[in-house]
């Protein structure tokens, strides 16, 4: 489902949340985030959309901050965060668009950083994500501006040159190719999900199913470049439709990629079983899987810029309790 109607009467569907319905069409995206981790694993605990999401997009419940509060531009930054901005020298945070959005970007970058995942694995999954401030306003903008990557590849709305579109980063051209035994291109046939992903259980309910994938190592012609295959990994999946159609070659850390609690693409999956779904894939649907399995992989080849990025900015943390407040 790509499209839903929203109304503030309940009980339609979800639960109507008025606050978010207002500010949406103003609110520049969205840092999507939860109070506690629950599920194991829970992969990243922060996620970004510039869309109404839904409440259990993470597990168990999402909560959904806008970078604006409403059409005047008014900035969603509490006071503390304003005086730690001037602190620093940063100015313009009360009307300076550019300015408003570096800390949730910076949170984003911080937060996809698999070093402060496994570093503060504890406090993470006990509570709200926590994340060092930098000191300095060029290390906030060039942290901001690793989230803005971030928060580009998590969009599958978003075009992103290298991964989506344009010429594809050499590492990336093998990755979840749609293929078919015998070869050749896949008709409507070979698009029905019918590997078992998903079914409907009590009420209605989607359950997961286990699907059918077969792990292998990655082949000659798919391995890439040493220091990116450190990054990917050397095993792989080809993930299947059905007997016949699959995706091919699925390294293992893009296809356990989790966020909120949600193995990302066999999530997707599970909704999309013929039978739940009516009919089979579009020819666009298999290339959604494609270069969501893409997003993520190039997620995955970030991990040394992010990684960096979240020592430095550790290193230079400033602490909110040294600001002063009016």
């Amino acid at each position: 489902m790509c499209w839903a109607y929203a109304t503030p009467i309940r009980p339609i569907w979800n639960e109507p949340r008025p606050e978010l319905l207002r500010v949406l069409s103003v609110a520049a995206g969205f840092l999507a985030t939860r109070p506690a981790g629950v599920a194991k694993p829970e992969g990243v605990p922060l996620a970004w959309t510039p869309l109404l999401g839904d409440d259990h997009a993470l597990r168990t419940d999402a909560y959904y901050a806008p970078v604006f509060l409403d059409g005047s531009g008014k900035p969603n930054l509490s006071t503390p965060v304003r005086a730690w901005l001037e602190s620093i020298g940063v100015a313009g945070c009360g009307d300076d668009s550019s300015v408003a959005i570096l800390p949730w970007h910076h949170a984003l970058a911080i937060g996809y950083s698999p070093a402060w995942l496994a570093e503060n694995a504890d406090g993470i999954r006990q509570g709200w994500p926590r994340v060092p401030l930098p000191d300095n306003p060029a290390l906030l903008r060039a942290s901001a501006a690793l989230g803005t990557r971030v928060a580009a590849l998590l969009d599958p709305d978003t075009p992103v040159p290298g991964v989506t579109t344009g010429s594809i980063q050499p590492a990336l051209t093998t990755i979840a190719v749609p293929a078919k035994r015998g070869g050749g291109a896949m008709n409507e046939i070979d698009r029905t999900l019918t590997a078992g992903w998903g079914h409907a259980g009590k009420n209605g309910a989607v359950m997961p199913g286990r699907g059918r994938i077969i792990a292998r190592d990655s082949a000659a012609n798919e391995a890439p470049a040493q220091a990116e295959a450190e990054l990917l990994g050397s095993r792989t999946n080809d993930v299947y439709l059905n007997a016949d159609s699959y995706w091919r070659n699925i390294p293992d850390t893009v296809w356990n990629f989790t966020i909120g609690g949600y193995q990302v693409v066999k999530k997707w999956l599970s909704y999309r079983e013929q039978p739940l779904l009516g009919r089979a894939l579009t020819p666009a649907e298999v290339r959604y899987v494609r270069d969501v399995a893409r997003r993520l992989a190039a997620l995955r080849l970030m991990a040394p810029e992010l990684d960096a990025n979240y020592r430095a900015c550790a290193a230079a943390h400033f602490p909110l309790k040294k600001v002063q407040l009016n």
